[in-house]
């Protein structure tokens, strides 16, 4: 019975990583197209090493966090600088701060907006109460409904 290979030494197929990682072939063929990911090839299937695999890991939360591929090529350009990752890991540093701080703006524009409109909304209902009160929903779990339909849980017809 052969040994499981070392980590280094292991491969996977575009298959497994797509399963793994919940992604398509072709997201990782977009990646490969960009110079993100360099799988090697058996015939016409590529091969993705444990190295690979990483990268694609690394990609895939710099996504999810908001940067832009150029930034993730960036910080995995640094990989191979040979400083034992001191040059990527401050690279790393500085895009999260960076997403930190953009995002904690977001969150207060959408704090802003948030509020704008529930002082809208409320304005417009003892409106809508004073000029015609049968328009106004009658639900009393009314942001629910609303919350579940925005989440394409349910589709509702509202007045």
């Amino acid at each position: 019975m052969p040994a499981e290979p070392s980590r280094p030494d292991r491969t996977y197929t575009i298959r497994q990583l797509c399963k793994e990682f919940d992604c398509t072939p072709r997201a990782l063929r977009f990646y490969e197209d960009k110079g993100l990911l360099a799988p090697a090839r058996a015939g016409i299937n590529r091969v993705y090493s444990y190295k690979d695999r990483a990268r694609l890991r690394l990609i895939l939360r710099g996504k999810r966090v908001g940067l832009a591929l150029a930034e993730i090529g960036e910080i995995l350009d640094l990989y191979d600088v040979g400083d034992g990752g001191v040059a990527q890991a401050a690279k790393s540093l500085g895009k999260c701060r960076e997403r930190i701080v953009a995002l904690e703006r977001q969150r207060v524009d959408i704090d802003g907006a948030i509020d704008e409109l529930k002082q809208a909304a409320e304005m417009l209902e003892r409106r809508l109460a004073a000029m015609a009160p049968e328009r106004l929903p009658r639900e009393a779990g009314y942001d629910q409904v609303l919350r579940r339909r925005l989440d394409g849980a349910e589709h509702i017809d509202l007045p």
